[in-house]
């Protein structure tokens, strides 16, 4: 399947770079420091917790925390899926080839994803490694990982779009990481309006949605708004490549 060979090109190619090593160590090394810390303070002072199980505390303020991190470092990610390929004009081969627009840009997309999935198995021992001590609320872990899951692809969506508008990486890096806090902040925009306008500008946050799926409400409304976030970027993606082959 070409948009799997795509796929996995991509991410040798990112693995290929010291970036993704770097990556996945300096993520799960924060992460283990904050998950030590939060664990601790759980563990050591249990009456500040009362009547509050160590997934809501432990696991979901872990998982803040790497949702956090992801808006950090999804643009160093995603920003060489197609500027790269513009600033060495390696493009024009990949446009004139017999690989069609969609299937490149969902291969490359998929590449990104199967280097966050790694990064979110990663992560995800963390939380589990508690189930060798203590039970946990299996509902909300689930819920959790979805959120984390459906984040990470919104993200990718995003910096591929990004990507796809300059020749620079170091741009494409700038342009993700502004998209995305906006998005991930724009409800405090919300807050400080009135009506129907605050209540549009509240849906469109990203940190809202994930906040609530971190609770472990399994909402449609959540899920398809990181569902169509991700399609429209990915559209718009396609869009732009296919006005390159045009013109070029």
């Amino acid at each position: 399947m070409i948009i799997l060979d795509i796929a996995l090109n991509e991410l040798r190619r990112l693995f290929f770079s010291p970036l993704a090593w770097l990556i996945l160590a300096l993520v799960q090394f924060l992460l283990a420091i904050f998950f030590f810390v939060i664990l601790s303070q759980y563990l050591g002072s249990p009456q500040i917790f009362m009547g509050r199980g160590i997934t809501e505390i432990v696991v979901v303020g872990m998982f803040q925390i790497a949702g956090i991190l992801m808006l950090l470092i999804t643009p160093f990610i995603t920003m060489r899926l197609f500027s790269e390929e513009q600033r060495t004009g390696t493009i024009k081969l990949l446009l004139s080839s017999p690989v069609s627009v969609t299937e490149l840009v969902l291969g490359k997309y998929l590449g990104a994803m199967f280097l966050f999935l790694i990064l979110l198995g990663l992560i995800a021992l963390m939380p589990l490694s508690l189930l060798y001590g203590t039970g946990l609320d299996l509902g909300q872990l689930a819920a959790v990982f979805l959120a984390m899951l459906l984040l990470m692809s919104t993200l990718a969506a995003i910096g591929l779009f990004i990507s796809c508008l300059t020749k620079q990486p170091s741009v494409a890096a700038i342009g993700a990481f502004g998209v995305v806090f906006v998005l991930w902040i724009i409800h405090v925009g919300g807050n400080t309006g009135n009506g129907s306008v605050a209540s549009i500008v509240s849906y469109l946050s990203m940190l809202r949605h994930y906040n609530s799926l971190l609770e472990g409400a399994f909402s449609s409304v959540d899920m398809f708004y990181y569902l169509i976030l991700t399609t429209v970027f990915i559209l718009l993606s396609i869009w732009r490549l296919d006005a390159l082959r045009t013109y070029s």
